[in-house]
């Protein structure tokens, strides 16, 4: 079987830990400066005791530094990057291009770098490009189909990255200026204001309204499970899910959900028996209804209605009484439902039920037939918060000639010798409590696989059993940290980009990453938007998400606008060909 990497997102050490413990392979955390969520910062210790706990198991750790930085901040992050190296940090995932001139000049450690979907990867040349740079893995575009994936990974030997479950971004990753335009606050620097999310209108050139006020960018979540086969078979080495500002339960369901899926058709990468406490479903924590986007066609990947989280469909309301309407489903006391009418979204906590009538905590106005959806489900939050779940290493305990050997599940083994010499008065007695004892690792990151005993053993009081166990497997975890196999960056040397001139779309903003793409056979024509280049009648969103195809006026040859809440109008274009849409300023 396959070995690839489960790659879960933590926004603090915590959600980390947790990760790791529902199955994660590996984790990616931000630091204190420099990563797109910046509303999640954490602190050199924190990583440091992430990576500690991580490499326990042989998971990984992997730091965003994934925004465009100014000259003075690069310098920063040079130092923040040897310090993350330093503590046993595996990869970054970068995106400014300063950062690699860094790393081809010899001024970083050999920390494996990882072109972040940021970088817009969403071509075989683009792949290929930071290949032949000689980066250690390439993330790639949301949007990219089955077939494109396949081609991607046949035509390189790159380790690819690709999501499989979260929040999309509307825009290709690192190609939506909306926030910056809008308020300033810029996407590629950790700040987006999230405009796809809001309301809009969208009118024709004659100022005819197709539809008013509708969250016409906002998508779905991603759910990629029913492709996990396939995206294995493609050459996928790393599956990853978005989210690392949700919160510590949505984090330990999905990551065991992922787990228990991605176990049908390959081998994990790091080490581990996990024991779960609860059922993992992905439809009862955060998201706004599924989409599987792109992989294997186009298909309704939007919600008009709200940009919230939808959760679990339960069924139609069945009858609708004063004080309270009847469901078919089981809903307990504390649940939160929701559904819409007329386009907006509605939602009710639940005070009491009897049977099949729902008391809510206020009666609103709903009728017979109105489909209702559980966002919020009181017990199985409940029973995540309370969650048990343990990840145990397997170990194999050998007695032989006076010494104790264990030997971990990856062949890391060590010995503890036994000074004793009494016979035990019942030999049979002596081999069962020592075999007992032996077993009870309890809270440890061990579990016992099986006890060999090959000679005979001296009596040994119960407490020494127990302090020769204790004593044994901190020396293997020890020895397991010893042998840990990090993952190192291979020197990195330019190669000729695929363009040949570059603009503001290339997020070029500060001199190093000037330097690096002049290095590169380019002509930077531009720097970023965000260094101050008018976004006046620029694209500010390129999106495989279509209007026109969602409205049914793919062969219209009627111009389209936008209109925000504030009454700003942006024009519509569309590249038919390559099916995108283009939102200017």
């Amino acid at each position: 079987m396959n070995k690839v990497e489960l790659l879960a997102p933590a926004k603090d050490k915590e959600t980390a830990f947790a990760a790791i413990d529902c199955g994660a392979d590996a984790v990616y955390i931000g630091a204190s400066d420099f990563g797109a969520r910046r509303a999640v910062p954490n602190s050199l210790d924190d990583i440091k005791d992430v990576v500690e706990y991580a490499h326990k198991f042989y998971a990984k750790v992997h730091v965003t530094i994934n925004t465009i930085l100014t000259d003075e901040e690069l310098e920063k992050a040079r130092v923040l990057i040897e310090q993350l190296y330093e503590i046993g940090v595996d990869a970054i995932i970068v995106q400014d291009m300063g950062i690699l001139k860094l790393a081809v000049d010899g001024k970083l450690p050999p920390i494996a770098l990882h072109a972040s979907t940021q970088c817009d990867n969403r071509t075989l040349e683009k792949v290929k490009f930071f290949e032949n740079l000689g980066v250690t893995r390439v993330i790639l575009a949301r949007e990219l189909s089955l077939d494109e994936i396949r081609n991607i990974c046949a035509n390189t030997n790159v380790e690819i990255e690709t999501f499989i479950h979260g929040a999309l971004c509307v825009s290709y990753s690192g190609q939506c200026y909306m926030s910056y335009a809008i308020g300033g606050r810029s996407a590629n620097r950790g700040e987006c204001a999230q405009a796809c999310r809001k309301k809009y209108t969208l009118v024709d050139e004659g100022g005819n309204v197709i539809v008013k006020d509708k969250y016409l960018l906002s998508l779905r979540d991603f759910n990629a499970s029913r492709h996990i086969e396939e995206l294995i078979k493609a050459g996928v080495k790393s599956f990853k899910i978005e989210g690392r500002l949700k919160d510590i339960n949505y984090v330990k369901n999905i990551v065991a959900y992922y787990r228990r899926e991605i176990d049908k058709y390959a081998e994990k990468i790091s080490s581990g028996r996990v024991t779960l406490d609860f059922v993992p479903d992905v439809n009862k924590t955060f998201n706004r209804g599924y989409t599987d986007y792109f992989l294997d066609g186009r298909k309704r990947c939007y919600n008009f209605d709200t940009p919230k989280s939808l959760g679990e469909k339960l069924g139609k309301v069945t009858k609708v009484n004063r004080d309270s309407f009847e469901l078919a489903a089981k809903v307990n006391v504390q649940d939160g439902l929701c559904w819409c009418i007329n386009g907006e979204m509605q939602g009710c906590l639940v005070n009491r039920v009897d049977g099949n009538k729902i008391f809510p905590n206020k009666m609103p106005q709903i009728t017979v037939g109105t489909l209702v959806y559980r966002n919020q489900d009181a017990e199985f939050e409940k029973q995540l918060k309370t969650s048990r779940t343990k990840r145990q290493i397997g170990v194999y305990f050998e007695f032989a000639n006076g010494i104790l050997k264990a030997q971990d599940e990856d062949g890391n083994s060590v010995t503890v010798g036994i000074n004793a010499n009494e016979e035990p008065k019942n030999p049979d007695k002596m081999r069962e409590t020592f075999i007992t004892q032996l077993q009870k690792t309890g809270e440890t990151d061990f579990y016992v696989r099986k006890v060999d005993i090959k000679d005979n053993l001296p009596f040994l009081p119960v407490s020494e059993v127990n302090k020769l166990r204790r004593e044994i497997l901190t020396k293997l975890m020890a020895e397991r940290l010893k042998n840990y196999k990090r993952e190192f960056q291979k020197p990195l040397h330019y190669t000729e980009f695929p363009k040949k001139e570059l603009d503001y779309l290339s997020n070029i903003h500060n001199r190093c990453a000037k330097s690096f793409y002049e290095n590169c056979g380019c002509k930077v024509c531009e720097m970023s938007l965000e260094s101050g280049v008018s976004p006046k009648g620029k694209c500010l969103m390129q999106t495989k998400h279509c209007l026109k195809y969602a409205f049914n006026m793919c062969k219209s040859p009627k111009k389209l606008f936008l209109i925000d809440e504030k009454g700003k109008k942006y024009p519509l274009k569309f590249d038919c060909k390559n099916c995108t849409m283009l939102i200017f300023d």
